[in-house]
């Protein structure tokens, strides 16, 4: 690992351990899932140092008390951009019901840059496996609003979109009952 990427990682350890999180279904340390995320976007050809940090950092401005400016300090702007840009601003239950919410993320998402869709996209694919394993009632909601998310998000890296419809189909069978 390149220094900004060993960084990142222990950053986001520390931020999620700071919180306590934990993985919904399996409750392991959280830190797990984004360095899993990280690791997906590292195999893609066009993966940037940075896009790799920023797949370590991808939740911490959602889950834990760091700040964009915490992250644009300590790993700079574009890796702070990248990290605001996968951040859902749309959380709020004020803004509405969990569906109006989803489909207003959606229509922003389906702006972002082409390397934050391709961190997007490992997002889905660690978080769609774990999903499906362990809740397969939520999946279905889950996998419905990712489907419409892959369908405008088609900026970022096409192997990695492809391998996103992949995990989404296959999970969306087991679901079903027909895999």
């Amino acid at each position: 690992m390149d220094d900004i990427t060993e960084r990142a990682a222990l950053f986001s350890r520390a931020a999620h351990q700071a919180v306590g999180q934990r993985r919904k279904y399996s409750g392991e340390p959280y830190w797990h899932h984004p360095v899993a995320v990280a690791k997906i976007v590292s195999a893609v050809e066009t993966a940037t140092l940075e896009m790799i940090a920023a797949a370590l950092l991808h939740d911490v401005l959602e889950d834990t008390d760091v700040t964009a400016m915490d992250i644009e300090e300590c790993f700079g702007q574009r890796v702070a951009a990248l990290v605001l840009e996968l951040t859902d601003q749309f959380i709020d239950p004020e803004l509405g019901n969990r569906a109006h919410r989803k489909a207003l993320e959606h229509d922003r998402l389906a702006t972002i840059s082409p390397e934050a869709q391709t961190i997007k996209y490992a997002d889905l694919i660690d978080n769609s496996a774990s999903i499906v394993a362990r809740d397969r009632g939520f999946a279905r909601v889950y996998l419905a609003e990712k489907r419409q998310l892959l369908e405008v998000m088609t900026a970022g890296d096409q192997a990695l979109r492809r391998k996103a419809w992949s995990v989404l189909t296959e999970g969306e069978a087991k679901v079903r009952g027909t895999a």
